[in-house]
């Protein structure tokens, strides 16, 4: 596996913030599943993590790439390797995922495939087999978004128009291209990238993945769910399954951003203003949740994860 500076077809880039335990079993599920039809390179981007994270990367997986950095964010600790790579494909990957064979050899051929394919995503798939159904999703609505977070929109009777956020035009086993895939993983074709841009460094942390899901197509490029392809994905792993205060302001601040930039009409202000209460009404009833949790429980930890046996989940 070529390291270094060596040229490569496809690019990992995994941003880490203290996931010590989760990073170890995603590094070693790319050691141990690399694509069979491309040449690979990993990049661990540290992002300030505060225990031996960084450490364990240079101890136990010497043949990847490891950047040290302060906390500087998601969008700005992807954007460090996604400026400097040539590789063909670019996958970003969360330290909370594992791959499994063929994973990336079914990503990249239909990458591949369809050359107006920008990105593509994987069938994520939760510790108890079920789908994360953030895997596909549409660009939310006023109305779905607020349904999807009261859990309305995720009842079995939802209606088309308040589970819409889920992508349920597309089945979980149903190839086809879908609004927005998860920022867990996103493989990218790079000539795609280079006309898209870099990820959003406004967003420090969360909805800066379906934000470029949105400049993909606004650009002229496919986004596509391959659920033959399937990952792991250890749910809020990376962000110690509990948001903390910090977190939860960056991703509320993150939903009105968004709006902001692609859905705010500016000739209706009274919805705006409506959308932006909403947001900020959902954030005080988190910090509020968040505040209660913290005084009855201590916070669990991201580096302990359940025992994992090296298999696909089983449904």
């Amino acid at each position: 596996m070529p390291t270094g500076d060596s040229a490569v077809d496809l690019e990992v880039v995994i941003v880490s913030h203290g996931a010590e335990g989760l990073l170890r079993r995603c590094l070693a599920s790319l050691r141990a599943h690399p694509p069979r039809t491309a040449t690979m390179r990993v990049t661990v981007v540290d992002s300030g993590s505060p225990d031996g994270t960084p450490d364990m990367v240079e101890r136990e997986f010497p043949e990847f790439r490891l950047e040290r950095r302060g906390n500087i964010g998601f969008s700005a600790a992807n954007n460090l390797v996604l400026r400097e790579s040539r590789a063909e494909a670019v996958l970003l990957l969360n330290p909370d995922t594992e791959v499994y064979e063929g994973t990336l050899d079914t990503c990249l051929a239909r990458l591949a495939a369809d050359p107006a394919i920008g990105m593509v995503g994987a069938k994520l798939v939760r510790e108890d087999g079920e789908l994360d159904h953030a895997a596909k999703r549409s660009f939310p609505t006023p109305l779905a978004a607020l349904a999807h977070f009261t859990g309305i929109g995720r009842g079995e009777g939802a209606g088309a128009s308040l589970s819409q956020y889920r992508a349920t035009h597309l089945g979980e086993d149903e190839p086809g291209e879908v609004d927005a895939v998860n920022g867990a993983f996103m493989l990218c074709r790079a000539e795609a990238v280079a006309a898209v841009g870099l990820l959003d460094e406004g967003y420090w942390l969360y909805m800066e993945d379906l934000d470029w899901c949105h400049r993909f197509w606004d650009a002229g490029w496919k986004v596509f769910y391959e659920p033959g392809a399937v990952a792991l994905h250890v749910k809020g792993g990376s962000s110690a399954r509990r948001r903390a205060p910090r977190q939860e302001i960056a991703f509320h601040r993150g939903m009105g951003r968004f709006y902001r930039r692609f859905d705010a009409p500016a000739a209706n202000p009274l919805l705006n203003a409506a959308v932006y209460a909403g947001i900020a009404a959902k954030l005080a009833v988190s910090l509020t949740i968040t505040a209660l949790r913290g005084r009855g429980e201590s916070s669990p930890k991201a580096d302990t994860p359940p025992v994992s046996t090296g298999r696909k989940p089983v449904r």
